[in-house]
């Protein structure tokens, strides 16, 4: 059975991230992923980065993978695709399966960027052809290029939501409306404007009651809501689609970390249930350190600089590279993570991290039965 310095599992924008750093510093790296191909959500993403130059301003996010696909074969990643992890065991022994076979290997330290699943809603006709995620149709879109629909409606004014939206309406269809439940756009405005300026409505305070069609989605009926999110009586009215989007937020992918045995708490800001890390990204199992939506849901630029913050310490922790070298490069990672968590889309966040930062600490100081939730309470496992 070989034995890498690290394996990372997850070829998203935090997995290749991390695994670059390790083996830039000079370990023997492992990364593996699930999918056809690596860069996870970053090929769907044909919109332009938004920020500073060091989060990759200005430039696409199928570009960025490229770039960061580039950096891993440069620095010599051994990458494996069509792979499925399914076990991992306390000595940090990975066992997988591709199509063909079940193999092991050892980390002397993992590094999980699982990322996240998509919710779902339900609903009267939510089975119907025609109801799918929203990244689903951007896959569809964005990778096959093949219009899901023609005629759209959109649930959900997050990021997901109006990107997705607006990236269908450049493909050629139609967006009869997105919709939300809040009384205001969830996502960066910066996106949401250029729906709004080609004309697509955005209602807020409305959700939907029922898909309907005979064998497939042909429209769906909608109602406002009231401060608590409680139908309105009498508000019903019907939209004709061909095809729902659910935009309805992420939950980390909790399962491999789980098994590690690592402590997980709740917060609802950053998506549900999560590993319990520290600044640095490590968990508190010894030797397994989490990066990207697995450690809360946030941006794509977020998830790689995490993986970057993961990669650095894990070299730091197995003596790779030179330290000062080392430790330069993680305090710029820490302070690109603050930057972008500034300004109203991010503060909840960075409160949210800080969370999760001290229930990591006072954690450490508890008996090893014990999960703590976002509440502070805790309860046995």
């Amino acid at each position: 059975m070989k034995t890498y310095d690290a394996v990372v599992i997850g070829a998203g924008p935090a997995g290749l991230g991390a695994a670059v750093e390790i083996a830039k510093a000079g370990g023997t790296t492992l990364l593996i992923d699930e999918n056809e191909r690596p860069g996870g959500q970053l090929f769907k993403q044909i919109h332009k980065f938004f920020g500073s130059k060091e989060h990759y301003a200005g430039t696409r996010g199928y570009e960025i993978g490229q770039m960061l696909l580039r950096e891993a074969e440069e620095a010599r990643v051994d990458i494996r695709l069509n792979t499925r992890v399914w076990g991992i065991f306390p000595d940090r022994t990975v066992v997988a399966t591709d199509d063909n076979r079940s193999f092991s290997c050892r980390g002397r330290t993992i590094i999980l960027a699982t990322g996240a699943s998509e919710n779902a809603l339900s609903f009267p006709g939510s089975t119907l052809p025609g109801v799918m995620t929203a990244g689903a149709a951007q896959t569809v879109a964005n990778l096959y290029h093949v219009l899901p629909g023609k005629r759209i409606l959109m649930v959900g004014s997050g990021n997901v939501g109006v990107i997705v939206a607006y990236q269908l309406l450049q493909a050629g269809a139609r967006i009869e409306a997105v919709i939300d439940v809040t009384d205001q756009v969830t996502g960066y405005e910066v996106h949401a404007r250029k729906i709004k300026r080609a004309g697509v409505p955005v209602l807020l305070r409305t959700t939907i009651k029922e898909a309907w069609g005979d064998k497939e989605v042909e429209g769906a009926i909608l109602h406002r809501v009231d401060d608590h999110f409680k139908p309105i009586p009498g508000t019903e009215w019907r939209i004709q689609a061909d095809t729902i989007c659910l935009a309805v937020g992420l939950t980390p992918r909790l399962e491999l970390a789980a098994i590690s045995g690592c402590a997980s708490a709740y917060n609802p800001v950053l998506g549900g249930m999560l590993p319990l890390h520290t600044t640095t990204m490590q968990t508190l199992q010894e030797g397994i350190f989490v990066a990207g939506d697995l450690a809360g849901i946030e941006e794509a630029s977020t998830a790689l600089d995490e993986g970057r913050v993961a990669g650095l310490q894990a070299a730091l922790d197995l003596g790779l590279g030179e330290t000062d070298t080392l430790e330069d490069l993680l305090r710029q990672g820490q302070e690109r993570l603050t930057s972008l968590r500034q300004g109203p889309f991010g503060e909840h966040r960075q409160r949210a991290k800080e969370c999760i930062w001290q229930l990591a600490s006072e954690r450490n100081h508890r008996p090893a039965s014990t999960i703590i939730n976002d509440g502070g309470k805790e309860r046995k496992a």
